[in-house]
């Protein structure tokens, strides 16, 4: 029996979502849990891994188990052994062809940005910070070059392991809400670090340090030396995979 849960993390206090060795990660956490409930060890695949410090709303990973226990039964019985941080949000049966990262269609994330002079103290785990005004319009327009595919090496980090740096960005949103700079951004698959990369680099846009050409001037030019330096990890969160609505999923990543 296949099941797929939708989990959501704080990520500040983990290495990233992949299991390590050498200290705490979310995969670690979720495996460890699950194979208390269901009493033999259990791995889990998961839509998009997250690096040291990224939050997650809705994570979508699928696991194999025989174990007799409800949809409910995995949610509450795998919640009791996680630690605050991280909590499973709903789990559903699927057919076993399902994949959480290779049936996904799509990403989506959200970058927080407290733009004011005081740095922040409750939200301090999940946004940045930039002291200095921004133009959010500036930055959404600077951003209208990233739709489309396109080849994304100026946002990609050296270590990134892709086969190709192109991939498809569907939309961008950048929207002033009050004193916050949220920046909203889907695409079929991201590089490493390509998000905190491209935020890096629409700040100085924002700020006024850059023309809104710019941009536009990096993703042609493929050079990740001459763009933005990578963004806060503390800002970015990973909103969810989009699945085709065969699957049958909540909403919230298999929209009707």
């Amino acid at each position: 029996m296949r099941i797929a849960l939708g989990i959501e993390y704080d990520g500040t206090d983990f290495l990233g979502w992949q299991r390590l060795s050498h200290g705490p990660t979310v995969q670690g956490a979720v495996e460890e849990a699950l194979s208390y409930v269901a009493d033999h060890p259990v791995a889990v695949t998961c839509a998009g891994r997250t690096d040291a410090g990224v939050h997650a709303r809705c994570q979508v990973v699928h696991f194999d188990s025989d174990a007799a226990r409800t949809e409910r039964g995995w949610m509450l019985g795998t919640n009791s052994r996680l630690p605050s941080t991280v909590a499973v949000r709903w789990a559903a049966r699927v057919d076993a062809d399902f994949h959480a990262r290779y049936a996904a269609l799509g990403r989506r994330y959200r970058y927080s940005i407290l733009n004011r002079a005081a740095r922040p103290a409750l939200d301090a785990r999940y946004v940045a910070w930039e002291r200095q005004p921004l133009d959010a319009e500036a930055m959404q327009r600077a951003s209208a070059a990233l739709i489309g595919e396109n080849d994304f090496s100026a946002f990609r980090t050296i270590a990134c392991q892709a086969r190709t740096p192109f991939r498809n960005v569907h939309s961008i949103r950048i929207a002033r809400i009050d004193d916050r700079v949220v920046i909203d951004i889907a695409a079929n698959a991201f590089l490493h670090h390509m998000v905190r990369n491209i935020v890096g680099s629409l700040l100085p846009v924002g700020r006024g340090e850059q023309a809104e050409s710019w941009i536009a001037e990096l993703l042609a030019g493929r050079e990740r030396r001459l763009a933005g330096p990578t963004a806060s990890a503390s800002g970015l969160c990973f909103v969810s995979p989009v699945y085709p609505s065969r699957h049958g999923l909540p909403a919230e990543v298999c929209p009707p």
